[in-house]
């Protein structure tokens, strides 16, 4: 079978994209795993840093293919919750440097 019939696209360049939708399957979807593994080595529930990266660069990739494929709902949806993996993120970032000045010594940054 026809690998272009296969994925239901034309070309190549089609065809490339639909690997960048693989893609950000494969990162949007490891972000459960990691979450999940951590969990598992912490014997509680939590959400380590790499979840958010991986929600964000998974979000970005299909993102961008929604925009290819110009499809309003999936981009709407990815849109909105690359704002919340960016806002965690930021609110990591901030609360890490008020940590790295309250452990600070005196005089010293």
């Amino acid at each position: 079978m026809d690998i272009l019939a296969f994925f239901h696209v034309d070309s190549a360049h089609e065809l490339a994209w639909v690997g960048v939708g693989f893609l950000a399957q494969i990162l949007f979807g490891g972000r459960f795993v990691l979450q999940w593994f951590r969990s598992e080595r912490a014997g509680e529930s939590v959400i380590p840093v790499g979840f958010w990266w991986l929600s964000l660069t998974g979000g970005m990739l299909m993102f961008a293919y929604a925009i290819y494929r110009w499809d309003p709902v999936f981009m709407m949806g990815q849109g909105l919750g690359l704002i919340v993996y960016a806002r965690n993120l930021a609110l990591i970032r901030k609360a890490a440097q008020r940590d790295n000045v309250a452990g600070a010594v005196p005089g010293e940054r």
